[in-house]
């Protein structure tokens, strides 16, 4: 019997496709909350969740997440650029949102114009953002977060700096500091080696700074460092905010050592929220000793059956995946097979009784009561499961299931 998962759409269209499902979304959310939240901890004010809906929200549809996030509770959003804000603005998310790597020259009027809270992360910064704030008029201070780099070398004031971005702020009548924060390098990293060591001593360089800061009488506003991994195993870093990102979308980051990741998983339950699933659009029956795909790097060693899906690395399928993953079909994992060309993936199902054309396989997610997390997938191909999340093309259209 062919599986009965429904089209995306009315009209014929392609068949491949990714499912979005809002509830599991809203289930992640109210879990990192309550996580960050200890009915035990005696706070003023709850913890404030910002949830991060760049690279298209994971590829899950930045605007589209984003709107049900804020209809959630989510109390922040956290962008790349410009333009990804204004994506998740226009779809009438009115909640903060942070552009985090900040903007380049000329920017600066489009993300004031669209109340977007920009990150600095370069003390120069500040003369282009207050000019923008100028222009705009009005009484209103335009809110920004500062950056301070703590040794991941990246993004980020030196520590060494804050009495210069003090004296520039000083200057800055437009602009008002709302927030301040930092990115690990390593929060997933428990192992007693120097990297082990780096989340700690960020962690003290921020604080050292930031005291600085306060020494200087510059109120910093919101606090915030911790990612997905410091959410669920570091308490430590909660501070004021946390910003959580692939643990949203259903999956922890990898540990090391592993045993870290089924201790977080026990302590978090999540639920993944995108399933991608394509349909067999052929089926072939190869004869013992015949090549399947480019290259010939799957050769039949019995008499075996061949479906054809209508997806292939152009849609999200991950390349290295050929030969070495499989997908859900009727319940049984069935083996990818030859190399994934950029609209098909051909996959052996020899031993899938009754398998027919337009038999629905799930690349990733869940099927019925069974799952094949994106994040086991990622591993079996040496990468991480946002690579996957975030590979999923525009050319797939996302169904959102409410």
């Amino acid at each position: 019997m062919a599986s009965t998962q429904k089209s995306p759409r009315k009209e014929v269209r392609r068949p491949v496709w990714a499912e979005v499902s809002f509830g599991a979304l809203a289930h992640n959310l109210a879990a990192i909350r309550k996580y960050v939240n200890p009915p035990q901890e005696k706070r003023k004010s709850p913890r404030k969740i910002l949830c991060i809906v760049k690279g298209n929200g994971y590829g899950h549809g930045g605007p589209e997440v984003a709107k049900a996030l804020e209809k959630a509770g989510s109390d922040w959003f956290g962008v790349t650029c410009t333009d990804e804000g204004i994506a998740v603005r226009q779809n009438g998310v009115r909640k903060p949102i942070l552009v985090l790597t900040s903007f380049v020259p000329g920017e600066e009027s489009r993300l004031v114009e669209h109340d977007l809270t920009a990150v600095i992360h370069r003390c120069e910064q500040l003369v282009l953002l207050n000019r923008a704030a100028a222009r705009r008029g009005g009484k209103k201070a335009v809110s920004f977060h500062l950056k301070i780099d703590t040794g991941m070398n990246r993004l980020g004031i030196a520590t060494s700096d804050v009495e210069c971005f003090a004296r520039q702020l000083g200057k800055c009548k437009h602009l008002q500091l709302t927030g301040i924060f930092s990115h690990f390098a390593s929060s997933e990293v428990f192992t007693d080696t120097a990297v082990g060591q780096q989340t700690r001593e960020q962690e003290e360089r921020f604080y050292a700074a930031l005291e600085r800061l306060r020494a200087l009488g510059i109120n910093p506003g919101i606090v915030h460092l911790a990612n997905s991994a410091a959410i669920v195993s570091r308490p430590e870093t909660w501070a004021d905010m946390v910003r959580p990102g692939v643990i949203l979308y259903g999956y922890h980051p990898g540990y090391d050592p592993m045993e870290k990741r089924e201790e977080a998983e026990r302590q978090l339950l999540l639920r993944p929220v995108m399933s991608l699933r394509s349909r067999i659009i052929s089926l072939r029956s190869v004869p013992t000793g015949a090549g399947v795909g480019y290259n010939a790097t799957f050769v039949a060693k019995r008499p075996t059956r061949i479906g054809v899906l209508a997806a292939g690395y152009g849609d999200g399928i991950h390349r290295s995946l050929g030969n070495r993953g499989s997908v859900l079909l009727r319940g049984k994992l069935v083996p990818i097979v030859g190399i994934i060309s950029m609209d098909v993936t051909m996959i052996d199902v020899t031993d899938v009784e009754g398998a027919e054309i337009g038999d629905v396989a799930t690349i990733y997610g869940t099927d019925g009561t069974q799952i094949l997390p994106a994040n086991r997938v990622a591993r079996g191909v040496g990468t991480v499961t946002s690579d996957l999340l975030c590979a999923v093309s525009q050319r797939v259209p996302r169904l959102y299931l409410r």
